[in-house]
Formats: C-alpha cells, structure tokens, sequence
C-alpha cells in the first residue's frame, strides 16, 4: 500500500484541511472532515480530531474502501463505525474513524471534504431549504448538486446521499446540517466549495456591541465566563438572532458541543441560579441586549459553536420559515455512541 506520506496529493489535502479547519465560517472545532481515495483505501479523517491542526499532528487513518461500500450496501451496522475495515498496521496511533466515514466511502471522487460552512448552514436551515439553494445554485457551470432533507449523520446519511444522488454528483446539501463537495483533486474541491459559499452567501445583520461589565458582573462567582471570542455575542445583543437561537437548535454539532438549544436569562433571574436549578446547567446563556456567557464545564470547542450561532442566525431573516432538530434528533445524536466519543475526546483535551 502507497503510505499517503509518498503522495503529494496528500499533502495537498492536509494544507486545504488546515485552512478550512482555522476558518470559523468554514467549520468549527472538532467539526467537518476530509478524505482522499487512493490505490483501494480511503484516508479519512480520525474521529474527535481537529482540521485545523492537520498539518500538525497526524488526523488521517486508512480504511480498506471494498469492503467498508459492502457494508454500506448491505446496510450492514458494521459501517456506522467502520472500525472493522481500518488497515491497523498502517494506523500504529490506533485512531478511530470519522463519524462520516461512509459518506466518503459512498462519494466515488478522489477527494471529499465536508465542512460546516456558515453560508450553507444558513440556507439548508429552512423550511424550505431545498428551493433556496435551487434559486442560487442552478444553472452554476460545472455544479451537479442534490440536497438531503436532515438524517442522522453517519450510515443513514450515507445511504440516503446514494439514494438522491445522480451519477457526477459533486456537491451536496445536508439539510440542518453542511455541506460536502467532491473532485478528482483537492484543488478542485476547494475551488467547489468557495463557489458554493459565494453563492449562497447571504448579507451579515449587524448586532449592537456586547456589555462586558455587565456581562464580568453577572459572571462574578457563577459557574459562567465570557466567550473567548467576542463575535459570539452578536447572538444575544440582536434581538433578532436571539429570537431564532431560542426557538431551538438548528445543526447537530450545537448539540455535541454545547447542548440543547440556548437558554436566555430572564430578567432578575442570575446565571448562578440558572445552573442550581437545572440537572444539567446550560452551556449556552444568552442575556438578552448584552451578550452571552459559557459554562466553564463546556467542551473544548464549545466557544467555536458559540461564534458559529452568532454567525449562522446572523445571515437568516427574522421572519426566515426555518427547521429545527427535533427533541428525538437531539437524543439521537446525545445517546449515540459515535459522539460519546467524540465528548470523550473533547473533554480530555480539557482536560
């Protein structure tokens, strides 16, 4: 087997992985993955593991691709995690992998990248997800996309992106969730999601600026903090995007990394009293016209998905029809053993 340290392809992919990683309106955190086929193997992405450090430290492990689209076709569970079909002698650090695994096994380009992008998570969070993105991306030269109402990810959405697919299919949207593309070379891809972005972009609404001692006050001797990024802020200081992000959550990674929905502090109420009352305290506390606070328990990424809320609402219209993850989504992804892990991970890094 060709060590993907021999393939300058390869290296590519890390460099493209690194920039899409280091970018918050590309993904975030733990958040997107990345994949090259070659010689029979697909090298994916581990799970729990950052894009932004692909040049870094080693993010990528081998899978023997024949068997794995077996799986897949059979709707066999062992393709969920995909353990079963790693090459371990070329994986010495034991990594396990990624989560979509499957849905760059069942994508037949060289290179995959999947991606969290703010532009497309806009859109593909409405109502009506699929004719907005036919109002801006039919008729692109040299884009054949499909769109995936939301499905756990994973194996089902794998055999549902081949179900809706047609042959040559090189962009897909996953509805509440991202986006992928797909090329023969990673330029390609890269220069496919940049056109993808541009076109669904969508103008920014500005959002006045946070209170910080306020903010510093009510954070005083609670389980709370400021963000470390302050774009996170936006979220609670528009009213307009506060009024979306409290109505419930739009994408499953807000569910990984920071929980249910976001709580917003009532007037009077304290962010300490908020946390004595709830068995499990919210990660995310919006306080209406100043800003947001973190709980200092989050996962490590958990203030890149804060960023990535304020972001996201900031390009819906107020009065958008949208869709949010329902209550059985959400426990879908919580009990799921793949993001089990994938906490795991995250809070050892905290740790």
């Amino acid at each position: 087997m060709t060590t993907h340290t021999d393939d300058a392809e390869f290296a590519a992919l890390r460099r493209a992985s690194a920039m899409l990683g280091r970018d918050p309106l590309r993904t975030q955190a733990a958040g997107g993955n990345t994949s090259l086929k070659r010689d029979g193997v697909l090298w994916v992405k581990a799970s729990g593991t950052w894009l932004a450090e692909a040049e870094e430290r080693e993010i990528f492990l081998p899978v023997s691709l024949p068997p794995l689209l077996d799986a897949v076709h059979a709707n066999d569970e062992r393709a969920a995690k995909a353990t079963d079909f790693v090459v371990a002698d070329a994986n010495p650090q034991g990594l396990r992998p990624s989560v979509e695994t499957s849905v760059h096994a069942v994508l037949p380009q060289a290179v995959v990248l999947h991606i969290h992008c703010v532009e497309t998570v806009a859109q593909v969070a409405r109502a009506e997800a699929r004719d907005a993105i036919a109002a801006r991306l039919d008729g692109l030269d040299g884009i054949l996309w499909s769109y995936v109402p939301y499905v756990k990810p994973g194996l089902p959405l794998a055999r549902e992106i081949e179900a809706v697919s047609p042959a040559g299919t090189n962009v897909v949207l996953l509805g509440n969730h991202g986006l992928i593309v797909a090329a023969e070379t990673v330029a390609g891809a890269v220069a496919l999601i940049e056109r993808v972005s541009a076109a669904l972009a969508a103008p920014v609404r500005s959002a006045p600026a946070a209170d910080i001692g306020a903010l510093e006050a009510l954070a005083g001797g609670s389980p709370y903090r400021l963000p470390t990024d302050p774009a996170a802020h936006a979220t609670a200081t528009d009213p307009a995007r506060l009024a979306i992000a409290a109505r419930g959550t739009l994408y499953p990674d807000h569910v990984v990394f920071l929980g249910s929905g976001t709580a917003v502090l009532a007037e009077g109420d304290t962010p300490s009293a908020v946390a004595e009352r709830s068995e499990l305290p919210p990660m995310l506390l919006a306080v209406p016209g100043k800003g947001v606070l973190i709980h200092r328990e989050v996962l490590r990424g958990g203030d890149a998905l804060a960023r990535a809320l304020a972001e996201v609402t900031g390009r819906i219209e107020a009065d958008a029809p949208l869709r949010f993850l329902t209550v059985d989504e959400e426990q879908e992804l919580v009990t799921w053993d793949a993001e089990i892990y994938r906490r795991s991970l995250a809070a050892a890094a905290k740790n």
